[in-house]
């Protein structure tokens, strides 16, 4: 029964390329036209085919995790982008269109992510080990969406690169107070502290970006400009200067947005900027991936664009400016993926097989998001007046050189 019952919604779901799906009895189908993406898979137990017709999303990650679905590693990008592509064209079951719209109805009560929830769903990711992270990120750490002002670029080069495209819409000035809400394994707060000569707080509430946050500035000898705090962004009270949250806003959840940029009003000196750089859809809202919230980030959400301007329209705010970065976390997560396989022997060493399948998973069902969805990253620089930065871009690309930076912070 539930193999016919996937076979149908294989044959209206590939509507380009050709998936070829070897079923446990043996016996192999392909579908699609043809002339596209192409990609093989092998369903091993009867219950992945039972559990694909219920529920999808979810069980092609756990079976891919727990081996029952077998695709080659190498091929497990191809799979998903195959899949998410016919997805875009509306060649899903109406049953399940129907469950993802009550879904997006009801995020509003899934994603109540109040001060003790959002910490345990922060450290639910970050506090795994950062012995992981430092395998496949770049020097510094940066695990957020690089910035790719040429195509050739080193990850390095290109994660360096978003900083400083940052750090001009920041428009810094040596002494200013800054806030990073979000502060990761403190990248950001200590370039700033160290480039450009200001005083930065960055609060996290994870235990182990914490820790090696307060290292990294003992090391760098920036404990006199740099505070890291184990805190929540709505415990922060006074005012700053300059706020900038990378890669946070994501972790708000749908029924905080308003409440988010109320607090950044709030926080923000009269006279102030901030930046806010988070995925974000340019397109409908959709709910959160099953499987995603369950294994990766629990109380997830990628906003839209139209959210996200209104919950600003609420506050005292200007949306100074609103970037859409695209083509630059497709190119970043494929970086990650990479380099994760390069040294799988070393993750291995950590870790069990069905870690390393959920990690591959992640990192590849990310990537084929960003390439094939309308999903990119939103720089949104908002300012209490509207000549707080200047009102043209010209600035951001006539930048200063990295060492009269420096030079002027000192």
């Amino acid at each position: 029964m539930w193999k016919t019952v996937l076979d149908r919604m294989l044959r209206k779901l590939v509507v380009t390329g050709e998936l070829t799906v070897t079923w446990p009895d043996g016996m192999s189908d392909a579908y699609g036209p043809g002339g596209g993406p192409t990609a093989d898979v092998r369903l091993t137990d009867d219950s992945i085919v039972k559990e694909l017709g219920q529920r999808p999303v979810l069980a092609l990650g756990e079976g891919y995790m727990d081996g029952r679905i077998d695709v080659a590693p190498d091929r497990v990008y191809d799979l998903l982008a195959l899949l998410i592509r016919c997805q875009q064209q509306g060649a899903m079951p109406k049953w399940f269109n129907a469950v993802q719209a009550v879904r997006g109805w009801t995020r509003g009560i899934e994603q109540r992510n109040n001060p003790l929830r959002s910490a345990r769903n922060v450290q639910h990711h970050y506090d795994i080990s950062d012995d992981l992270y430092r395998l496949f990120l770049d020097d510094d750490m940066q695990y957020s969406c690089a910035y790719f002002a040429r195509p050739d670029m080193t990850l390095d080069e290109a994660q360096a690169a978003k900083k400083a495209h940052i750090a001009q819409k920041l428009q810094l000035k040596p002494g200013m107070t800054v806030l990073d809400i979000g502060c990761g394994w403190g990248g950001m707060a200590l370039t700033l502290a160290r480039d450009y000569g200001v005083k930065v707080t960055g609060v996290t509430l994870s235990e182990n970006q914490l820790a090696t946050a307060q290292a990294r500035a003992k090391e760098m000898g920036l404990e006199d400009r740099v505070e890291f705090l184990l805190r929540d962004y709505r415990k922060v009270e006074r005012h700053f200067d300059r706020i900038v949250s990378v890669g946070m806003l994501e972790h708000v959840g749908y029924p905080h947005l308003d409440s988010y940029f109320a607090k950044v009003d709030d926080l923000l000196a009269p006279d102030g900027v901030a930046l806010i750089h988070s995925i974000g859809h340019v397109s409908p809202s959709t709910a959160t991936s099953t499987w995603i919230d369950k294994y990766i980030f629990p109380g997830g959400y990628i906003p839209s664009l139209s959210e996200v301007s209104q919950s600003i329209e609420k506050t005292g705010l200007w949306a100074a400016d609103v970037e859409i970065l695209r083509g630059h976390y497709g190119p970043t997560l494929n970086h990650w993926r990479q380099r994760f396989e390069a040294r799988l022997d070393e993750v291995r060493a950590m870790y069990d097989e069905t870690f390393v399948r959920m990690w591959r998973f992640y990192l590849a069902v990310c990537e084929a998001a960003f390439e094939e969805t309308r999903q990119g990253v939103f720089h949104l620089q908002l300012s209490h007046g509207q000549y707080a930065v200047p009102r043209t871009r010209d600035y951001l690309y006539a930048a200063k050189p990295q060492d009269e930076m420096r030079h002027a912070a000192q």
